[in-house]
């Protein structure tokens, strides 16, 4: 499985970080990215979830 965050359309509103801090933090500019060293982040349990709470569905999780 993938997970992905389109740049151009996120806009820092951190709901994937405050739904997966696991799998989600923010940068120094307050935009989402997938945390480094995790496995399989698409694989945890609450990724989709915070992919549903993005306001602007930056992110995709691919995959079965």
């Amino acid at each position: 499985m993938r997970i992905s965050i389109d740049s151009d359309v996120c806009i820092g509103a951190g709901q994937c970080a405050l739904t997966a801090p696991d799998v989600f933090t923010q940068d120094d500019d307050g935009f989402g990215m997938v945390v480094a060293g995790q496995e399989d982040p698409a694989g945890h349990p609450l990724a989709r979830e915070a992919a549903r709470a993005c306001p602007v569905r930056a992110i995709s999780v691919d995959g079965a």
